[in-house]
C-alpha cells in the first residue's frame, strides 16, 4: 500500500509550515495582498485544510466547505498571468522554506501541482 504524501511529510504540521511560508510571501506582494482579506487567519486555515485533503490527509476541508470547486471559488478575482506568476512565486518561496524536508521527488510533485493549479485558475 502506497503511503500518502500527507503521511510521508509528517501530516498537518508540514502543511501548516508550507502555508505560513506562502502567506508570509503574500504579505510582501502588493498585487496578491490586495486580493486577500485583512485578517488572513481563515485564508490560511482553508488552504491548509485543502492541501491536507488533497495530499491524502483527513477530509476536514470537504466536511466544512464542500467540494473544493477551485475555479468557481476563485471566479470573483481577476486572475491574470501576472497574478498567477505572483502566486507561483509566493508558493515557490514557501516551498524553498521547507525544501530540506522534501525528497527531490516530493518537491517536484508539489511544485508541479501548484504550477498546474495556478495556471488553471487564470480567468483573464
Amino acid at each position: 500500500m502506497e503511503t500518502s504524501l500527507y503521511d510521508q511529510l509528517g501530516g498537518q504540521p508540514f502543511f501548516e509550515r508550507l502555508v505560513n511560508g506562502f502567506y508570509d510571501a503574500v504579505e510582501q506582494d502588493e498585487l496578491l495582498r490586495a486580493m486577500y482579506p485583512e485578517d488572513l487567519t481563515e485564508s490560511k486555515r482553508h488552504l491548509t485544510l485543502f492541501l491536507i485533503q488533497y495530499w491524502g490527509g483527513p477530509d476536514d476541508y470537504m466536511q466544512e466547505r464542500g467540494h473544493p470547486r477551485l475555479r468557481i471559488r476563485h471566479a470573483p478575482f481577476r486572475i491574470t498571468k501576472q497574478v498567477r506568476d505572483a502566486w507561483i512565486s509566493s508558493m515557490g518561496t514557501a516551498l524553498a522554506s521547507v525544501r530540506d524536508e522534501l525528497t527531490d521527488e516530493q518537491f517536484v510533485e508539489l511544485n508541479s501541482y501548484f504550477d498546474m493549479a495556478a495556471t488553471q485558475m487564470r480567468n483573464v
